[in-house]
């Protein structure tokens, strides 16, 4: 990977720095990185661009008052005062070597050299393309805030700026990656969050050596927590900016990247991505049905499917009451094979239902229900029961908060079947057993992902298992480890 080691200063010959263009960046090469060039005072301007990233209109305004310079002013010996204080921006910086004018106009910001000046300024004149913040299509509610995250860095933390209007609210910015030079942003308010952890993130993000991160956050976070084959997911996505304020005030840290619609949430436990905003938008008593309701789906994602088949290779473990679980006839093709196929069906459904129009997904859904599972109970390729349970299944998945967290579940499910047709009962304890200490050895970011259950910690896990009401929610998370405690002053 070819890296930039040179720091070459900004010369005070204009036509020095314009081959530095020319040679490095593609200058008159490439037709989105153009050059305008202005005689103001007997002074030579050249102003630098990239179409496509910046706003026309704000570039032909400070273009007018800076041309109106030569018509108004006649003393040259301070035109480099008078040319700063014309340009009607809020954000004008000075730099001075030729790598860094790179990557800023590279970035969307224009650039001014000025014949005999050693330096450059830099104006914040960027309009990233993109859309208006909507509705999280991942995370809708019922009542609630409509606008969502964007892939744009700015509009992003300012839709938390607009909820947290705290001064202990940081954001720092960093590139990442040689050759994208990738906008990340680590956001946290300065007397809650764990100094130890920002640190950490910090020197992780740092030591990114790569040439670009167009898969955005997630590759940021395959660098931060090295999940390795682990199908559990170790960081929270979040495209809500309520969600991802009410975290920053609980003590986390979040990271933005841009040109990605999601947040990651740092750190974060297994019941993090069980919950939801719709909880905390309805009465504590109606959001705890919801919790409730949720986790039941989530456990009948895992667990049905593999305690259903055990109870069809053993009907002496059913009480009498329930005897009539299980199939009443028998079909060519072993239960544990129709059980594959079906959930693999359900996979394929969902794959397709993400790549087909929305216009034409209602029909793919029909055609499913109506004629393939129909036809395959009918021609005896599948029993009923096998459909139903595997509907339940995928309900419950459907119902996981975290879709990351939905397919890990679906895998580990498909691995407690392989247990359960190779051991029967023993397979089903052992594993059920062995779920349990993966998910209970995962750490993220120094974080147990089973908190509050292990390590056990009562107060915390009757707060995730009762959704508690606001007032009376008065601590932070001990798990982020937050320098103030109380959520409200004493």
């Amino acid at each position: 990977m070819t890296t930039k080691t040179d720091k070459k200063p900004i010369s005070t010959n204009l036509a020095e720095n314009e081959r530095y263009f020319k040679e490095n960046v593609g200058l008159n090469t490439s037709f989105d990185l153009g050059i305008r060039k202005l005689r103001i005072l007997d002074y030579q301007v050249n102003l630098y661009f990239i179409n496509g990233l910046c706003d026309t209109a704000y570039i032909t305004e400070i273009l007018k008052k800076i041309t109106s310079i030569s018509d108004n002013e006649v003393d040259h010996t301070k035109f480099k005062e008078i040319f700063e204080n014309r340009i009607a921006n809020q954000s004008v910086v000075k730099i001075k070597t030729l790598d860094e004018a790179v990557d800023q106009v590279l970035s969307g910001l224009i650039l001014f050299f000025i014949e005999g000046m050693d330096y450059a300024l830099v104006v914040d004149v960027r309009s990233y393309p993109g859309r208006q913040p909507q509705e999280a299509d991942t995370e809708k509610i019922v009542r609630g805030a409509r606008d969502g995250f964007v892939e744009n860095i700015i509009v992003n933390t300012a839709l938390i700026r607009r909820r947290i209007r705290d001064e202990r609210l940081r954001y720092e910015m960093m590139k990442v990656g040689e050759r994208s030079k990738t906008d990340v942003c680590i956001a946290y308010v300065k007397d809650v969050a764990d100094p130890g952890l920002i640190k950490t993130i910090k020197k992780e993000l740092e030591t990114i050596k790569i040439d670009g991160i167009t898969m955005a956050d997630k590759t940021i976070e395959e660098f931060l927590v090295k999940q390795g084959f682990n199908p559990y997911p170790l960081v929270r996505y979040t495209e809500r900016p309520d969600v991802a304020a009410n975290h920053l005030l609980e003590g986390h840290v979040i990271i933005i990247v841009d040109t990605s619609p999601s947040v990651i949430l740092t750190p974060t436990t297994f019941f993090h991505h069980v919950q939801h905003a719709e909880e905390y938008r309805q009465a504590p008593a109606v959001g705890t049905f919801l919790r409730w309701v949720r986790f039941l789906g989530i456990m009948a994602s895992i667990f049905l499917l593999p305690l259903w088949f055990l109870f069809v290779l053993e009907p002496s473990l059913l009480p009498k009451e329930i005897a009539f679980i299980g199939p009443t006839e028998q079909k060519n093709i072993p239960i544990v094979i129709q059980i594959f196929l079906a959930d693999f069906g359900l996979e394929f459904l969902r794959m397709a239902a993400i790549h087909t129009p929305t216009s034409l997904s209602t029909a793919m859904g029909l055609i499913a229900a109506a004629l393939i599972g129909q036809i395959a109970i009918d021609v005896g390729l599948f029993v009923p029961e096998v459909i139903l349970y595997v509907a339940v299944a995928g309900i419950g998945t459907f119902a996981t908060p975290s879709y990351e967290l939905s397919v890990a579940n679906k895998m580990a499910r498909l691995v407690l079947l392989v247990f359960v047709a190779l051991f029967k009962l023993e397979g089903f304890v052992v594993g059920c057993t062995l779920f349990v200490l993966l998910l209970a050895n995962i750490r993220s970011l120094n974080t147990p992902y089973l908190w509050p259950f292990l390590p056990f910690n009562a107060k915390a896990l009757c707060q995730i298992i009762i959704r508690t009401s606001v007032p009376g929610a008065k601590l932070r998370p001990s798990i982020v480890h937050p320098q103030n405690v109380r959520k409200q002053p004493n």
